[in-house]
Order: structure tokens, then sequence, then C-alpha cells
């Protein structure tokens, strides 16, 4: 009896010691990573005073600096600087101004914000319990801060972006990025001084406020693993 009792014993703790086993193993091979660091160009877009239609009628440039928290697969946080160029130009639109006035600018601008972003499908590469997808399109949006410059004279504003885009993951740790957002900057001298209130009426969310677009080319690196030493204990 006394025997019976110490085999079902030292089996109990052989199976523990592998499950132990296969957990530490299991731990190292997801690799999580709490960061991802990295960088795009693309093309942006403007919409108000000076081009009330087509958004690409003038395509400017964007370049992004990105730092992303990894919260999970499904949720990620985003702080991001852009630095881009835009122009317009009135005499392009159908519309016509009071005395037949046309007018022009061309800026640039800087953009410091901080992004939320929800994944379709669970983020990842690895185990497939976890339903990991090397592919995912996300949803996003936040608030930023957007300082400009026209004829020499700056200009600053909150802004607030929300827009669409897709992750897909070359390898573990290297992502490849693209990404679309509109911009609504509260304020209307993000075209110059001159199209501040060119119909002379008081401004309103859709009219003489402006807004932008970034359609950024991103590739990023994801580093610091959540899980060093998971079964470390004091």
């Amino acid at each position: 009896m006394n025997h019976s009792r110490m085999k079902q014993r030292l089996l109990t703790a052989l199976i523990c010691a592998m499950i132990l086993i296969a957990t530490s193993f299991s731990a190292r091979g997801q690799e999580d990573y709490r960061f991802d660091i990295g960088g795009g160009v693309g093309m942006s877009g403007y919409l108000g005073d000076a081009n009330t239609a087509n958004l690409w009628q003038n395509p400017g440039w964007d370049v992004e600096l990105l730092l992303r928290y990894i919260g999970n697969p499904r949720w990620a946080f985003k702080t991001n600087f852009y630095v881009g160029g835009l122009s317009g130009d009135s005499s392009q639109m159908t519309n016509v101004y009071p005395d037949g006035n046309t007018y022009k600018f061309s800026n640039t601008f800087y953009e410091l914000g901080e992004m939320a972003e929800f994944n379709f499908f669970n983020y990842g590469m690895g185990e497939t319990y976890r339903k990991l997808r090397r592919f995912t399109p996300y949803i996003t949006a936040g608030l930023s801060v957007t300082m400009w410059s026209v004829d020499s004279k700056m200009g600053a504003g909150f802004t607030i972006p929300f827009g669409i885009g897709a992750k897909f993951k070359l390898s573990k740790r290297w992502n490849l990025g693209l990404e679309f957002l509109m911009k609504k900057v509260f304020a209307d001298r993000f075209d110059g001084e001159a199209l501040k209130d060119p119909y002379t009426i008081k401004s309103s969310f859709m009219k003489n406020t402006d807004w932008y677009s970034t359609l950024t080319l991103t590739i990023s690196y994801e580093f610091s693993k959540r899980c060093e030493v998971c079964n470390y204990k004091d």
C-alpha cells in the first residue's frame, strides 16, 4: 500500500515537472515584445478653403517616427511624430470667392500625437492556440497637437486624427504597415492668414476649419521581451 502511494506521488511529481518544463519552453518560445519602434514615409492631402473637394488635388509629403506599446494581440497604443508639407490653390476649385479673389498656400507641419489601435485579428506569429495572424487590418483614433508654418508665420492647434490601417509581420520582430489618417484641425490658419475666413462668416465644424490627411508606409522593429524570466522566483 505504501509502495503504491509512493508510486502515485512520484508519477504526480513527474507529470508536474514535465508540465512546468513544457510551460517554461512555451513561454520562451512566444517571444512577446512590449514595444515597437520605427518610421515611415508617405503622402499628405489637404481639404480646406483652398481645396473643398479633391483630397489629392495637390499631394504633399510626410515622414513619421513612431513608438508603439503593444498591450496584447488586439490592442496597441502609439506615440507618433510627423513632419510634412501641404499646399492648396483656390483657383482650381469651382467655388468662387467674393470679388473673384483666389488664394494659394504651402505649409510645413509638425504633429505629435497619441493613438489607440484596435486590430481586427490577433496579431502576431507563433502559437496556434492563440489564433495569431501575420496580417491584420485595424482602426485607430487619438489626439494630437499640430504646429505649422505658412508665409513665415507659425500656428498651432489641437487635432483629432482617425483612420484605418493594416499590419503585416515580415518576421517575428519586423513589421510592415500602411496607415491612412484623416485629421481635423481645430484652428483656421492652417492654410494661412488670408484664408482664415474668406466668406466672412463665423467658423463652424465643417466650414472654415481645415482637414489634412496622411497615407504612410512604415517599417518597425519590436523590442523589450514581455516575459524574459517568466518562471523566476525569489
